[in-house]
Order: C-alpha cells, then structure tokens, then sequence
C-alpha cells in the first residue's frame, strides 16, 4: 500500500506540472538581463586623464581565497607614468578556471581601481584562454583620455588624484572617477 501512495503522489508531482505555462528564454539572441549588483567579469579602472587607479599594491591578490589573482607591480618613473602614484601593476592576471566571483578582491582594493561587471560570458574552449591578462583587463580609453604612458593632467601629485579630485578644466570627471 505504501508504495501505491508514493507512486500517486510522484504522478500528482508530474501532472500539475503538465498543464503549467512553459518558460523559455531565448538566451543568445534574447539574453536576460543581470541584477544591478551581478558579480561578472572584473574591470581595471581609469583615471579620467588615462592614467590606471591600479597602484600593484597586490592587496587583491592576498584577499583572493581562490588564488586566482597574479599581481607584479613595477615603479613608475617621469618618463614611464602609467599611474599616479609611486608604483603600478606592470603584470596583472585573473585566471577565470580558478576564480569563484567572491568580490573579496574588490572590497580589499584601496584605490577602487578593481571592479566587477555583469559580463558572465566567459566560457573558453581553451584553459589557457580563461587567463585574463591587464589589457584584457583594463577599461576602455573614454574621449579625452590619453594611452598611458604620461605625466599627470589632474594634479601635481598622487594625492590630486585621490582627494582633490581634477584641477584640469579640459577633463571633465563622472562619478566613479572621484
């Protein structure tokens, strides 16, 4: 007897989906959207002159439990400015086979240089292909950036960029570039 009631109610389970409406999303002509906060692919940031926000403190990297996250930071010199400060990330990698999207490599960020997006394409057919490399990385130059390298439009030192915000009348600044 006890498993006529247990088949009946698999069958229950099946018929009352049976006559529910179908759901189909069409994912690649039609995605769906993400929720504002979605945790996807990260983004290195810019200044609004160009110059990056990452400063290769490796803070990320000791935050990531994954150990998803290769930082080599290089000195910046008068010649050679990639960032405001003394030091910038001369190598920056995510390896995406390995990254878990906790965003604790965010929250540690000093400068706010590291962000996510809510790109979560990030399938490969090649292990090798899911290693992001700092130009993979970096956010595209806006109108009236300049590829770095150069020398700071903004200020006279690190901490124009930082405090301050831009004395350049030419550049104009939006909300994330404070």
């Amino acid at each position: 007897m006890g498993a006529f009631t247990g088949m009946a109610k698999g069958f229950g389970v099946t018929f009352s989906h049976m006559f529910k409406k179908v759901v189909t999303t069409e994912y690649p002509e039609k995605p769906d959207a993400t929720a504002p906060r979605f945790h996807g692919r990260h983004v290195l940031n810019r200044h609004p002159d160009g110059l990056e926000k990452c400063i290769g403190c490796e803070l990320c990297a000791w935050a990531c439990p994954a150990d998803a996250i290769y930082v080599e930071g290089g000195d910046n010199t008068e010649e050679a400015r990639f960032s405001p400060g003394e030091r910038y990330a001369s190598i920056y990698q995510i390896n995406y086979a390995r990254c878990i999207f906790c965003g604790l490599c965010i929250e540690a960020c000093p400068t706010r240089s590291l962000t996510m997006s809510n790109e979560y394409e990030l399938a490969r057919d090649d292990r090798q292909a899911l290693i992001f490399t700092k130009e993979q990385l970096l956010a595209p130059l806006l109108p009236g950036m300049e590829q770095p390298p150069h020398p700071m439009y903004l200020g006279e030192t690190e901490k124009d960029y930082y405090l301050s915000g831009p004395t350049n009348p030419g550049v104009s600044v939006g909300a994330e570039g404070r």
